[in-house]
Formats: structure tokens, C-alpha cells, sequence
């Protein structure tokens, strides 16, 4: 297949603008639970962040120390679990509890965020059973190589083979949505492009939470949001970027998924918060896979900060965004069913 040259990212087609046209999800009101984790993340994640830089050194120590604290929550009701190791990552399949369909009935791979070096199965197990027990469907949550161990794109390359793996256990490729908060959702796009190109055939949908999909901060550092969000602190992201991507100081724009030939993916769906420094990527996608032909829902939540979901999937936003997800991933298997039959 022969693919277009990528756009640079100064070379913006003049017809991308902000969105400003897409309405909010949740106009009229902010829980107390949501308006409490922006002042926890504005008052202390975020100048934590900007406080502690990110090098090599620093973060196997701050892996340790969130996937150690992960592991003092208790773990979600509803929910049983099977442990697989591939070569060199383990996966984890959460079921809903008493649930008799296998595999091959339909998957949602999940892939987790944390900022291409933190978190893993056990930081995102909440919202993973959380996604299970919406779907009725298994979900197998992929802890792909991260940074240091390896660099942005090994993770992808893991996450490509849990894929494979899924598709060589008999699950059809069109009974699979891909699914993944903040960096994660980098891994969604990023692995069903590396599927495609590679002839595999591509799953049935994506979604991205509050996805990172462009690794260039340039516009994000233009952007208003690059004041406005509670969380992220931009600078973190620009170091990460460059010991995870850059090779002598330079920046493929292949490695960001805005910037691939986007034809032939599945339909997409997108949330992010309103004020969150990663809203950007999620309006350029969704202008461009529209320019591509694919069918792609963008919402945009207000009051939440970065990955509200994935954070706090308990929290009254998160379940009505979680429950948008499960709708989405059900009527994309039930539509690979129904082209599988006809």
C-alpha cells in the first residue's frame, strides 16, 4: 500500500481548527469528587511533577513507588483474573465474574497509560474490570516494556504482539476494540497502524482517553491548555519525548499517529477533558481521520483533569464516560458480528 508523505507539524492544513464547535458532555454541572481531584492535582501532582525531572535514573523509582502504592487498594469486586506471560511482558485477562464467553466471543485489549515509563497492570486494574464489567466482555490489559527498558517504540511492538497473540487464540480481529488512557491511547492508534501496515487485519474500533497522539508539544505549547491543565506539566512530556523518541536531537513525525495515513483504520472514539494540554492531539485526530473517511466521535469533558477515567473510574464522569465506552465497544463487535453472518 503506498502511503502519502506525513505532514510535518508546521505544516497544519489552515482548516484545523479547535473544535470549538463540539458541545461538552456534561454542560451544566461538576461532581464534588471531580472539582476535589483537580485541586489534589493542581496543588500537588502537578508541581510534583515539575519539581522532579525525568531521567533514566528517576524513573524505575517512580515506577516503583506508583505500582507500589497501587497494590495497597483493594482489588475491584465483580471481576476474576488470569495471569499470561508473553516474552518479556505479562498480560492480564479480566472477565466479568460468572461470565462464560471466551475469547473468540469478543475482547477489548487494553492498553494502560502512565506516561510511556509508569503504571501497569495494577494501576489500572479499577477501570479495567471497570470496562468489563460494562462489556460483559474480557479484557485483556497488555504491561508492555516501558522506558527505560525500552524506548516508545518497543512498547508499541509489545503491544503488537498481544495482539497477535489474541488473533492466533481464534479471536477474530473484528471481535477486537482496541482501547487505552493517555499514553496508552498512544499505544491504541500507534499498534493498529503497525497491524495495518504490517497486513494484519486492523480490530474493530479504538478508543482513546485522553490520548497522546502527537509527540511534537510544539502546537500543545501554543495552546492555551499548556496553562490551563491541573495535571500534566508539559515539560515532563518534552523530556520523556526525547529519551523515549528522538534519535540526535530530531523527532520522527512518523512516530506520532496524527501524522500516518490514517485510511483503513476503524471507527474511532475520542474523549478528553476541556482544559487538558492533550486536547489538541485528540482535535487534530479527529479532523484527520474525518479527512480520511473514517467515522470518528470526539467528546470533550469539562471539569476533569487528564485521564479522569482511568485516575478515579468511580467518580460520577467517569462512569457515564466509561458507559459511552462500553456502548461503543458493544456496537463495534455486534457490527463485526453481523458483517461476519451476512
Amino acid at each position: 500500500m503506498a502511503h502519502e508523505r506525513p505532514a510535518m507539524a508546521h505544516e497544519r492544513p489552515v482548516n484545523e481548527t479547535a473544535h470549538e464547535d463540539v458541545p461538552v458532555q456534561n454542560p451544566n454541572r461538576t461532581s464534588a469528587a471531580a472539582r476535589a481531584l483537580t485541586v489534589v492535582a493542581r496543588t500537588m501532582i502537578r508541581p510534583a511533577g515539575e519539581l522532579v525531572p525525568v531521567t533514566v535514573a528517576s524513573m524505575p523509582v517512580a515506577s516503583t513507588v506508583i505500582n507500589s502504592l497501587a497494590k495497597l487498594r483493594p482489588a475491584p469486586r465483580g471481576v476474576e483474573r488470569e495471569q499470561v506471560r508473553l516474552n518479556g511482558f505479562r498480560m492480564e485477562i479480566v472477565r466479568p465474574a460468572g461470565a462464560r464467553k471466551a475469547l473468540r466471543d469478543g475482547a477489548v485489549l487494553y492498553m494502560h497509560g502512565g506516561g510511556f515509563f509508569l503504571c501497569g497492570l495494577d494501576t489500572h486494574r479499577p477501570v479495567v474490570a471497570a470496562i468489563a464489567r460494562r462489556t460483559g466482555l474480557p479484557v485483556v490489559s497488555v504491561e508492555y516494556r516501558q522506558l527505560p527498558e525500552t524506548d516508545i517504540a518497543g512498547s508499541v511492538a509489545d503491544c503488537l504482539t498481544a495482539y497477535k497473540w489474541l488473533l492466533a487464540h481464534g479471536v477474530p480481529a473484528s471481535k477486537v476494540v482496541f482501547a487505552g488512557d493517555s499514553a496508552g491511547g498512544y499505544m491504541t492508534f500507534a499498534t493498529a497502524l503497525r497491524a495495518r501496515d504490517a497486513g494484519l487485519p486492523v480490530p474493530a474500533g479504538l478508543v482513546g482517553m485522553c490520548p497522546a497522539l502527537d509527540l511534537d508539544c510544539t502546537e500543545k505549547r501554543a495552546h492555551p491548555n499548556y496553562r490551563r491543565d491541573a495535571l500534566i506539566p508539559l515539560s515532563t512530556l518534552e523530556s520523556v519525548i526525547k529519551l523515549g523518541a528522538e534519535v540526535n536531537g530530531r523527532l520522527d513525525p512518523r512516530l506520532s499517529p496524527v501524522n500516518n495515513v490514517l485510511a483503513g483504520l476503524p471507527p474511532a472514539l475520542l474523549i478528553v477533558a476541556e482544559d487538558e494540554v492533550l486536547r489538541r492531539d485528540s482535535e487534530i485526530m479527529a479532523q484527520r481521520l474525518a479527512q480520511a473517511g473514517v467515522p470518528a466521535t470526539l467528546e470533550i469533558w469539562r471539569g476533569q483533569v487528564h485521564a479522569f477515567m482511568a485516575i478515579f473510574p468511580a467518580m460520577p464522569e467517569s462512569r457515564a464516560a466509561l458507559a459511552h465506552v462500553a456502548r461503543f465497544v458493544r456496537d463495534r463487535i455486534e457490527a463485526g458480528q453481523v458483517a461476519r453472518t451476512a
